[in-house]
Protein backbone atom coordinates (compact mmCIF):
# COMPACT_ATOMS: atom_id res chain seq x y z
CA UNK A 1 0.00 0.00 0.00
CA UNK A 2 1.35 3.45 -0.95
CA UNK A 3 2.37 5.65 1.97
CA UNK A 4 0.26 8.81 2.16
CA UNK A 5 2.25 12.01 1.58
CA UNK A 6 3.60 13.81 4.67
CA UNK A 7 1.82 17.00 5.72
CA UNK A 8 2.55 19.83 6.18
CA UNK A 9 5.69 20.39 4.13
CA UNK A 10 8.11 23.31 4.17
CA UNK A 11 8.28 25.74 1.28
CA UNK A 12 11.57 25.87 -0.57
CA UNK A 13 10.52 29.11 -2.27
CA UNK A 14 8.80 31.64 0.02
CA UNK A 15 6.01 32.43 -2.44
CA UNK A 16 5.30 29.00 -3.96
CA UNK A 17 3.56 26.02 -2.31
CA UNK A 18 5.75 23.12 -1.17
CA UNK A 19 6.78 20.99 -4.15
CA UNK A 20 5.02 17.97 -2.68
CA UNK A 21 1.61 19.63 -2.90
CA UNK A 22 1.53 19.56 -6.71
CA UNK A 23 1.26 15.74 -6.91
CA UNK A 24 -1.55 15.92 -4.35
CA UNK A 25 -3.45 18.40 -6.51
CA UNK A 26 -2.82 16.35 -9.64
CA UNK A 27 -4.29 13.18 -8.16
CA UNK A 28 -7.56 14.92 -7.28
CA UNK A 29 -9.17 17.56 -5.06
CA UNK A 30 -9.04 15.32 -1.98
CA UNK A 31 -6.08 13.17 -0.88
CA UNK A 32 -4.83 11.16 2.07
CA UNK A 33 -1.90 12.57 4.04
CA UNK A 34 0.28 11.48 6.97
CA UNK A 35 0.80 13.77 9.97
CA UNK A 36 3.87 14.03 12.20
CA UNK A 37 2.50 11.37 14.61
CA UNK A 38 1.90 8.90 11.73
CA UNK A 39 -1.88 9.28 11.84
CA UNK A 40 -3.63 9.77 8.52
CA UNK A 41 -6.00 12.56 7.58
CA UNK A 42 -7.40 14.22 4.47
CA UNK A 43 -6.12 17.28 2.62
CA UNK A 44 -8.34 19.35 0.33
CA UNK A 45 -6.65 20.99 -2.68
CA UNK A 46 -9.68 21.74 -4.89
CA UNK A 47 -11.32 25.18 -4.74
CA UNK A 48 -14.95 24.05 -5.20
CA UNK A 49 -14.53 21.19 -2.74
CA UNK A 50 -13.00 23.53 -0.16
CA UNK A 51 -15.93 25.94 -0.42
CA UNK A 52 -18.41 23.08 -0.08
CA UNK A 53 -16.68 21.63 2.98
CA UNK A 54 -16.19 24.97 4.73
CA UNK A 55 -19.95 25.55 4.59
CA UNK A 56 -20.81 22.00 5.70
CA UNK A 57 -21.80 21.85 9.37
CA UNK A 58 -20.62 18.24 9.54
CA UNK A 59 -17.09 19.62 9.52
CA UNK A 60 -16.20 20.96 12.97
CA UNK A 61 -13.61 23.51 14.11
CA UNK A 62 -13.89 22.41 17.76
CA UNK A 63 -10.30 22.06 18.92
CA UNK A 64 -11.33 20.44 22.19
CA UNK A 65 -12.39 17.33 20.31
CA UNK A 66 -9.84 14.68 21.44
CA UNK A 67 -9.42 13.55 17.82
CA UNK A 68 -8.93 17.05 16.40
CA UNK A 69 -5.96 16.89 13.99
CA UNK A 70 -2.71 18.59 14.93
CA UNK A 71 0.01 20.00 12.67
CA UNK A 72 2.88 19.67 15.14
CA UNK A 73 3.65 18.41 18.67
CA UNK A 74 3.48 21.92 20.10
CA UNK A 75 -0.25 22.09 19.37
CA UNK A 76 -1.13 18.92 21.29
CA UNK A 77 -2.00 20.74 24.51
CA UNK A 78 -4.41 23.04 22.67
CA UNK A 79 -6.99 20.24 22.77
CA UNK A 80 -7.15 20.62 26.54
CA UNK A 81 -7.80 24.35 26.75
CA UNK A 82 -10.76 26.50 25.82
CA UNK A 83 -10.34 28.89 22.93
CA UNK A 84 -12.54 31.37 21.07
CA UNK A 85 -13.77 32.21 17.57
CA UNK A 86 -11.51 30.08 15.35
CA UNK A 87 -11.62 26.93 17.46
CA UNK A 88 -15.29 26.76 18.42
CA UNK A 89 -18.51 25.90 16.59
CA UNK A 90 -21.95 27.47 16.62
CA UNK A 91 -23.82 28.52 18.66
CA UNK A 92 -20.83 29.64 20.79
CA UNK A 93 -18.94 30.87 17.73
CA UNK A 94 -21.93 32.88 16.47
CA UNK A 95 -22.43 34.50 19.88
CA UNK A 96 -18.79 35.58 20.06
CA UNK A 97 -18.61 36.74 16.45
CA UNK A 98 -21.75 38.89 16.73
CA UNK A 99 -20.02 40.95 19.42
CA UNK A 100 -17.24 41.85 17.00
CA UNK A 101 -18.92 42.39 13.64
CA UNK A 102 -19.63 46.17 13.93
CA UNK A 103 -16.05 47.37 14.62
CA UNK A 104 -14.69 45.22 11.78
CA UNK A 105 -17.34 46.28 9.25
CA UNK A 106 -16.45 48.07 6.02
CA UNK A 107 -17.50 51.58 7.12
CA UNK A 108 -15.82 51.45 10.54
CA UNK A 109 -12.61 50.12 9.03
CA UNK A 110 -12.63 52.71 6.22
CA UNK A 111 -12.78 55.44 8.86
CA UNK A 112 -9.42 54.19 10.16
CA UNK A 113 -7.62 55.02 6.90
CA UNK A 114 -6.20 58.42 7.98
CA UNK A 115 -4.84 56.99 11.22
CA UNK A 116 -3.29 53.95 9.53
CA UNK A 117 -1.73 56.22 6.89
CA UNK A 118 -0.26 58.39 9.66
CA UNK A 119 1.27 55.38 11.42
CA UNK A 120 2.71 54.05 8.15
CA UNK A 121 4.20 57.46 7.32
CA UNK A 122 5.82 57.67 10.76
CA UNK A 123 7.44 54.27 10.35
CA UNK A 124 8.71 55.09 6.87
CA UNK A 125 10.08 58.43 8.12
CA UNK A 126 12.07 56.57 10.79
CA UNK A 127 13.26 53.91 8.34
CA UNK A 128 14.44 56.46 5.79
CA UNK A 129 16.16 58.51 8.46
CA UNK A 130 17.99 55.42 9.70
CA UNK A 131 19.16 54.61 6.19
CA UNK A 132 19.89 51.28 4.54
CA UNK A 133 20.24 48.43 5.06
CA UNK A 134 17.30 47.61 7.32
CA UNK A 135 15.30 44.55 8.23
CA UNK A 136 11.90 45.39 6.76
CA UNK A 137 10.17 42.93 9.10
CA UNK A 138 11.22 44.66 12.33
CA UNK A 139 11.32 48.21 10.91
CA UNK A 140 8.01 48.23 9.06
CA UNK A 141 6.08 45.02 8.38
CA UNK A 142 5.59 44.03 12.02
CA UNK A 143 5.07 47.48 13.61
CA UNK A 144 2.31 48.51 11.17
CA UNK A 145 -0.28 45.88 12.17
CA UNK A 146 0.92 45.80 15.78
CA UNK A 147 0.24 49.51 16.18
CA UNK A 148 -3.10 49.27 14.40
CA UNK A 149 -4.46 46.32 16.39
CA UNK A 150 -3.26 47.88 19.65
CA UNK A 151 -5.14 51.10 18.91
CA UNK A 152 -8.23 49.20 17.80
CA UNK A 153 -8.35 46.98 20.88
CA UNK A 154 -7.04 49.47 23.43
CA UNK A 155 -3.90 47.43 24.18
CA UNK A 156 -0.87 49.55 25.19
CA UNK A 157 1.62 49.49 22.30
CA UNK A 158 4.34 49.94 24.91
CA UNK A 159 3.84 46.23 25.61
CA UNK A 160 4.40 45.18 21.99
CA UNK A 161 7.78 43.53 22.62
CA UNK A 162 6.11 41.21 25.13
CA UNK A 163 3.12 40.16 23.07
CA UNK A 164 5.06 39.87 19.81
CA UNK A 165 7.61 37.59 21.47
CA UNK A 166 4.90 35.56 23.21
CA UNK A 167 3.05 35.22 19.90
CA UNK A 168 6.21 33.85 18.28
CA UNK A 169 6.56 31.25 21.04
CA UNK A 170 2.88 30.36 20.78
CA UNK A 171 2.97 29.81 17.01
CA UNK A 172 6.50 28.51 16.57
CA UNK A 173 7.54 26.99 19.89
CA UNK A 174 9.57 23.80 19.64
CA UNK A 175 7.46 21.90 22.19
CA UNK A 176 3.90 21.77 23.47
CA UNK A 177 5.09 23.05 26.85
CA UNK A 178 6.77 26.09 25.28
CA UNK A 179 3.64 27.00 23.30
CA UNK A 180 1.42 26.47 26.33
CA UNK A 181 3.67 28.66 28.47
CA UNK A 182 3.34 31.40 25.85
CA UNK A 183 -0.45 31.03 25.82
CA UNK A 184 -0.57 31.31 29.60
CA UNK A 185 1.67 34.39 29.53
CA UNK A 186 -0.66 36.06 27.03
CA UNK A 187 -3.76 35.04 28.98
CA UNK A 188 -2.33 36.39 32.25
CA UNK A 189 -1.51 39.68 30.54
CA UNK A 190 -4.93 40.00 28.88
CA UNK A 191 -6.93 39.00 31.97
CA UNK A 192 -4.98 41.67 33.85
CA UNK A 193 -5.72 44.20 31.10
CA UNK A 194 -9.43 43.31 31.15
CA UNK A 195 -9.45 43.79 34.93
CA UNK A 196 -7.80 47.21 34.60
CA UNK A 197 -10.32 48.26 31.98
CA UNK A 198 -13.16 46.94 34.10
CA UNK A 199 -12.04 49.06 37.03
CA UNK A 200 -11.53 52.07 34.75
CA UNK A 201 -15.07 51.70 33.40
CA UNK A 202 -16.35 52.57 36.85
CA UNK A 203 -13.95 55.45 37.45
CA UNK A 204 -13.93 59.04 36.26
CA UNK A 205 -12.94 59.69 32.61
CA UNK A 206 -10.01 61.79 33.84
CA UNK A 207 -8.32 58.75 35.44
CA UNK A 208 -4.85 58.95 33.83
CA UNK A 209 -3.86 55.52 35.19
CA UNK A 210 -6.42 53.79 32.97
CA UNK A 211 -5.16 52.18 29.73
CA UNK A 212 -6.17 53.80 26.44
CA UNK A 213 -9.69 52.92 25.32
CA UNK A 214 -10.62 50.69 22.41
CA UNK A 215 -12.78 47.74 21.46
CA UNK A 216 -11.94 45.88 24.68
CA UNK A 217 -13.38 48.76 26.71
CA UNK A 218 -16.62 48.55 24.72
CA UNK A 219 -16.77 44.80 25.34
CA UNK A 220 -16.11 45.30 29.05
CA UNK A 221 -19.01 47.76 29.35
CA UNK A 222 -21.45 46.06 26.98
CA UNK A 223 -20.67 42.36 27.49
CA UNK A 224 -18.64 41.80 30.67
CA UNK A 225 -20.56 44.12 32.98
CA UNK A 226 -23.87 42.80 31.65
CA UNK A 227 -22.86 39.20 32.38
CA UNK A 228 -22.80 38.02 28.76
CA UNK A 229 -19.12 37.01 29.05
CA UNK A 230 -16.72 36.49 31.93
CA UNK A 231 -13.20 37.91 32.13
CA UNK A 232 -11.53 34.68 30.95
CA UNK A 233 -13.72 34.41 27.83
CA UNK A 234 -13.10 38.06 27.00
CA UNK A 235 -9.36 37.48 27.39
CA UNK A 236 -9.55 34.45 25.07
CA UNK A 237 -11.31 36.55 22.44
CA UNK A 238 -8.72 39.31 22.87
CA UNK A 239 -5.90 36.79 22.48
CA UNK A 240 -7.19 35.63 19.10
CA UNK A 241 -7.69 39.22 17.90
CA UNK A 242 -4.30 40.40 19.14
CA UNK A 243 -2.24 37.50 17.76
CA UNK A 244 -4.10 37.12 14.46
CA UNK A 245 -4.38 40.90 14.09
CA UNK A 246 -0.64 41.49 13.90
CA UNK A 247 1.02 38.20 12.94
CA UNK A 248 -0.81 37.50 9.68
CA UNK A 249 -0.69 41.03 8.26
CA UNK A 250 2.98 41.41 9.18
CA UNK A 251 3.77 38.27 7.22
CA UNK A 252 1.77 39.50 4.23
CA UNK A 253 3.57 42.87 4.17
CA UNK A 254 7.06 41.35 4.30
CA UNK A 255 6.40 38.35 2.05
CA UNK A 256 4.35 40.49 -0.35
CA UNK A 257 7.21 42.97 -0.66
CA UNK A 258 9.72 40.17 -1.27
CA UNK A 259 7.45 38.66 -3.91
CA UNK A 260 7.05 41.95 -5.76
CA UNK A 261 10.81 42.50 -5.71
CA UNK A 262 11.23 39.03 -7.22
CA UNK A 263 8.67 39.85 -9.94
CA UNK A 264 9.99 43.19 -11.26
CA UNK A 265 7.57 43.34 -14.20
CA UNK A 266 4.63 43.18 -11.78
CA UNK A 267 6.28 45.70 -9.48
CA UNK A 268 6.80 48.06 -12.41
CA UNK A 269 3.14 47.68 -13.42
CA UNK A 270 2.01 48.55 -9.90
CA UNK A 271 4.31 51.56 -9.73
CA UNK A 272 3.06 52.78 -13.12
CA UNK A 273 -0.60 52.25 -12.23
CA UNK A 274 -1.10 52.70 -8.46
CA UNK A 275 -4.84 52.27 -8.98
CA UNK A 276 -4.11 48.54 -9.41
CA UNK A 277 -3.39 48.24 -5.69
CA UNK A 278 -6.70 46.61 -4.74
CA UNK A 279 -6.39 43.90 -7.36
CA UNK A 280 -2.71 43.53 -6.48
CA UNK A 281 -3.52 42.94 -2.82
CA UNK A 282 -6.08 40.27 -3.70
CA UNK A 283 -3.62 38.61 -6.06
CA UNK A 284 -0.89 38.60 -3.41
CA UNK A 285 -3.31 37.12 -0.89
CA UNK A 286 -4.15 34.36 -3.38
CA UNK A 287 -0.58 33.82 -4.55
CA UNK A 288 1.00 33.66 -1.09
CA UNK A 289 -1.77 31.96 0.94
CA UNK A 290 0.11 32.38 4.21
CA UNK A 291 -2.52 30.61 6.37
CA UNK A 292 -1.91 27.36 4.58
CA UNK A 293 -3.54 24.64 6.67
CA UNK A 294 -7.03 25.19 8.06
CA UNK A 295 -7.91 22.29 10.35
CA UNK A 296 -11.26 20.58 10.82
CA UNK A 297 -12.70 17.26 11.98
CA UNK A 298 -15.67 15.41 10.50
CA UNK A 299 -18.54 14.76 12.91
CA UNK A 300 -20.39 12.57 10.38
CA UNK A 301 -19.56 10.82 7.12
CA UNK A 302 -19.20 13.26 4.20
CA UNK A 303 -19.09 12.34 0.51
CA UNK A 304 -16.77 14.61 -1.48
CA UNK A 305 -15.35 14.16 -4.99
CA UNK A 306 -16.05 10.43 -4.97
CA UNK A 307 -14.37 9.95 -1.58
CA UNK A 308 -15.85 9.40 1.87
CA UNK A 309 -14.53 11.36 4.81
CA UNK A 310 -15.48 9.25 7.82
CA UNK A 311 -16.75 10.68 11.09
CA UNK A 312 -13.78 11.34 13.37
CA UNK A 313 -11.28 11.87 10.56
CA UNK A 314 -9.18 15.02 10.35
CA UNK A 315 -9.36 17.36 7.37
CA UNK A 316 -6.85 20.01 6.33
CA UNK A 317 -7.53 22.65 3.70
CA UNK A 318 -4.28 23.59 1.94
CA UNK A 319 -4.90 27.19 0.90
CA UNK A 320 -1.74 27.44 -1.20
CA UNK A 321 -3.00 24.59 -3.40
CA UNK A 322 -6.67 25.61 -3.30
CA UNK A 323 -5.82 29.14 -4.43
CA UNK A 324 -3.85 27.75 -7.37
CA UNK A 325 -6.65 25.57 -8.71
CA UNK A 326 -6.35 25.94 -12.49
CA UNK A 327 -10.10 25.43 -12.84
CA UNK A 328 -10.56 28.82 -11.16
CA UNK A 329 -7.34 30.70 -11.95
CA UNK A 330 -5.77 30.43 -15.42
CA UNK A 331 -1.97 30.20 -15.19
CA UNK A 332 -2.28 29.90 -11.39
CA UNK A 333 1.47 29.88 -10.72
CA UNK A 334 1.90 33.30 -12.34
CA UNK A 335 1.67 36.47 -10.27
CA UNK A 336 -0.57 38.94 -12.11
CA UNK A 337 -1.46 42.19 -10.35
CA UNK A 338 -4.19 42.79 -12.94
CA UNK A 339 -5.92 39.50 -12.17
CA UNK A 340 -9.36 39.48 -10.55
CA UNK A 341 -8.63 37.13 -7.65
CA UNK A 342 -11.54 38.02 -5.37
CA UNK A 343 -12.73 34.43 -4.99
CA UNK A 344 -9.56 33.29 -3.24
CA UNK A 345 -9.82 31.51 0.10
CA UNK A 346 -6.88 33.22 1.81
CA UNK A 347 -9.29 34.46 4.49
CA UNK A 348 -11.08 31.12 4.71
CA UNK A 349 -14.74 30.64 3.85
CA UNK A 350 -18.01 30.04 5.63
CA UNK A 351 -18.82 30.96 9.21
CA UNK A 352 -15.17 31.10 10.31
CA UNK A 353 -14.07 33.41 7.49
CA UNK A 354 -11.55 35.93 8.82
CA UNK A 355 -13.32 38.61 10.84
CA UNK A 356 -10.53 41.13 10.24
CA UNK A 357 -10.27 40.80 6.46
CA UNK A 358 -11.49 44.37 5.79
CA UNK A 359 -8.85 45.75 8.13
CA UNK A 360 -6.12 43.52 6.68
CA UNK A 361 -6.93 44.64 3.14
CA UNK A 362 -6.78 48.30 4.12
CA UNK A 363 -3.48 47.89 5.97
CA UNK A 364 -1.95 46.07 3.00
CA UNK A 365 -3.16 48.66 0.49
CA UNK A 366 -1.72 51.53 2.52
CA UNK A 367 1.52 49.72 3.41
CA UNK A 368 2.38 48.64 -0.14
CA UNK A 369 1.32 51.93 -1.76
CA UNK A 370 3.30 54.04 0.69
CA UNK A 371 6.39 51.83 0.72
CA UNK A 372 6.66 51.71 -3.07
CA UNK A 373 6.01 55.44 -3.46
CA UNK A 374 8.46 56.61 -0.82
CA UNK A 375 11.24 54.06 -1.38
CA UNK A 376 11.38 53.83 -5.20
CA UNK A 377 14.80 52.16 -5.24
CA UNK A 378 13.85 49.41 -2.79
CA UNK A 379 15.77 46.18 -3.35
CA UNK A 380 16.96 43.08 -1.51
CA UNK A 381 20.15 43.56 0.50
CA UNK A 382 21.03 39.84 0.32
CA UNK A 383 20.60 37.15 -2.35
CA UNK A 384 17.00 35.83 -2.44
CA UNK A 385 17.99 32.36 -1.26
CA UNK A 386 19.51 33.85 1.90
CA UNK A 387 16.19 35.31 3.08
CA UNK A 388 15.06 33.05 5.98
CA UNK A 389 11.63 31.39 5.62
CA UNK A 390 9.27 30.29 8.38
CA UNK A 391 8.56 26.52 8.60
CA UNK A 392 5.50 24.94 7.00
CA UNK A 393 3.65 24.15 10.22
CA UNK A 394 2.99 27.79 11.09
CA UNK A 395 1.76 30.93 9.36
CA UNK A 396 3.93 31.32 6.28
CA UNK A 397 6.26 34.28 6.04
CA UNK A 398 9.79 35.60 6.40
CA UNK A 399 11.82 35.72 9.59
CA UNK A 400 13.81 38.70 8.29
CA UNK A 401 13.83 40.74 5.08
CA UNK A 402 17.08 42.71 4.65
CA UNK A 403 16.48 45.53 2.16
CA UNK A 404 18.36 48.51 0.81
CA UNK A 405 17.70 51.47 -1.48
CA UNK A 406 19.49 54.37 -3.10
CA UNK A 407 22.76 53.92 -4.94
CA UNK A 408 24.15 50.39 -4.73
Amino acid sequence: MTQAAPFPQDRTCPYHPPAGYRPLSEQGPLSRITLYDHTEAWVVTGHAEAQALLTDDRLSANRQNPAFPSLAPRFELSRRVRTALLGVDDPEHNRQRRMLIPPFGVKRVAAMRPRIQHLVDQLLDAMLEQGPPVDLVSAFALPVPSMVICELLGVPYADHDFFEEASRRLLRGKTADESEEARLDLMDYLVGLVDRKSRAAGSRPTDTAAPAEGLLDDLVRERLHTGEVDREELARIALILLVAGHETTANMISLGTFTLLEHPEQLDALRAEPELIRDAVEELLRFLSIADALQRIATADIEVAGQTIRAGEGVFLAASAINRDAAVYPEPDDLDVRRSARHHLAFGFGIHQCLGQNLARLELEIAFTSLLARVPGLRLAVPPDEVPIKPGDTIQGLIELPVSWGRG
